[in-house]
């Protein structure tokens, strides 16, 4: 992945932050017929080994985890937030009109290795993780122990858990750094305008301490 160095992200927190709350990652690797994707939530744990662990799990019936047995390498991709910026958003715009479209986002890539969950122990575990994660939202927050255990047995014969050792991580967070303060601020105002509020909160962050007076907008 192309990373200018103003849009290079090395913090942990933020990578980390990206995983979790984008947890869909999609996951690239040579196939029978070439280069293959599959979409799976993860898991992530930051405090196993030196660079953390994501655990999975698929359909016994999709081959991606019996061409991992003994380990595999692997690419997995977590976006974030995202939209595209027009150059109306870009105060300097009006001026000048020397801007152009651009799109900004947030982007993980984890490279790995991959391997069968061989622990039917830990796989209950990572089904549970995840369950408790996405459930929390809900009124009454489903759990497994909420399914008959013969029903849930059966289910668990019918996939497999996988887990992804971190070799290496890339982080792109293309959030309008080779700008001015006054178009990044115009242009976080604009996507707050078109409703694109996760990515506009983001950017406002990543601008760091502001004066509330500088701001184009009121702060309450």
């Amino acid at each position: 992945m192309y990373i200018p160095d103003h849009f290079a992200e090395q913090r942990p927190q933020q990578l980390h932050r990206i995983i979790h709350d984008n947890p869909l990652g999609i996951v690239v690797m040579p196939g029978d017929s070439g280069m293959d994707a599959d979409h799976l939530p993860f898991d992530f744990d930051p405090r196993h080994g030196p660079r953390g662990l994501l655990t999975a799990h698929v359909a016994r019936a999709n081959p991606l985890w019996q061409r991992c047995a003994q380990g595999a390498p692997v690419l997995v991709i977590f976006r974030g937030a995202q939209a595209y910026v027009s150059p109306n958003g870009y105060a300097s715009k009006h001026q000048t009109h020397r801007q152009v479209p651009t799109w900004n986002y947030e982007v993980v890539h984890v490279h790995g290795v991959m391997r069968v969950m061989q622990d039917p122990k830990r796989l209950r575990r990572t089904l549970a993780l995840l369950t408790r994660q996405h459930e929390a939202s809900e009124p009454e927050p489903w759990k497994m122990g909420d399914a008959p255990r013969a029903f849930l047995d059966d289910m668990l014969t019918k996939i497999v858990g996988i887990e992804i050792e971190p070799l290496r991580f890339e982080c792109k967070r293309k959030l309008n750094q080779n700008k001015d303060h006054a178009d990044r601020l115009s242009a976080i105002v604009h996507l707050r305008e078109r409703g694109e509020t996760a990515l506009a909160q983001i950017m406002l962050e990543n601008l760091g301490p502001l004066d509330p007076e500088a701001a184009p907008w009121s702060w309450s």
